[in-house]
């Protein structure tokens, strides 16, 4: 599948992630990630919010569910999200339930490893419960702590390649991917491409970054919808 840019709008004022959403699809983003700091300050209202301001566009709704998975897949459906996450860690039954409100309600299903002892093989058993995207993700918090200790942050660049090559639907990496690496993803095999913290949302305060944001966005973009693959 050609790049697919999406942001993380991890914001909570609906305001605010309706203005840096203009501003994303201004510079040629493709997606936009209600993230869950959205969700659990604004809810399906703010899902409805972004549907209504942005018609036609691809709306991912980064729920995490863990228990419960057809009634948030459901909801969320029909408050205007195209796409909805669902964790590893979570029951296989709340993986099966996720994946066939999907089907019920035409929504697409991205299965999360973050947590996962094994990602890869996270990974292999999304897919064979039937999601349609792998979010190889390192978490924010694991990010943080173990850069407070001083030791090197984890990467999800350092197991990329493995998960792609496990799995044959489409992969994107998320956790705290710096512009350089946000660009070369693609070359790895992963198409879908996610800036959030710290490209485009502050990491501490959770609000959208400083600078001309709308001009890196564009730069980033054109450089990820240029790649062709060998």
């Amino acid at each position: 599948m050609k790049p697919i840019v999406q942001i993380s709008l991890d914001l909570t004022n609906i305001d605010e992630a309706l203005e840096t959403a203009a501003m994303a699809m201004r510079a040629g983003v493709d997606w936009l990630e209600a993230g869950t700091p959205l969700i659990l300050a604004e809810g399906l209202h703010g899902v409805r919010k972004l549907r209504e301001a942005f018609p036609g566009v691809p709306i991912v709704a980064d729920l995490k569910t863990m228990d419960g998975g057809y009634l948030e897949a459901e909801m969320m459906a029909k408050a205007g999200a195209t796409h909805v996450v669902v964790m590893a860690r979570a029951h296989e039954e709340t993986i099966k339930c996720v994946v066939a409100a999907g089907r019920d309600f035409g929504v697409k299903v991205m299965g999360d490893n973050l947590g996962c002892e094994d990602m890869v093989e996270a990974a292999r058993w999304l897919e064979k419960l039937g999601c349609d995207y792998i979010v190889h993700h390192i978490g924010y918090d694991e990010r943080r702590g173990i850069a407070a200790r001083g030791e090197r942050m984890p990467s999800p660049l350092d197991q990329l390649k493995e998960v792609v090559q496990a799995v044959n639907i489409p992969v994107q990496a998320v956790g705290g991917l710096s512009l350089e690496q946000a660009i070369q993803c693609p070359q790895y095999g992963a198409p879908l491409v996610v800036l959030g913290a710290p490209l485009t949302i502050d990491s501490d305060s959770f609000k959208t970054a400083g600078g001309d944001l709308e001009s890196s966005l564009r730069l980033i973009c054109d450089k990820i919808h240029s790649y062709t693959s060998a």
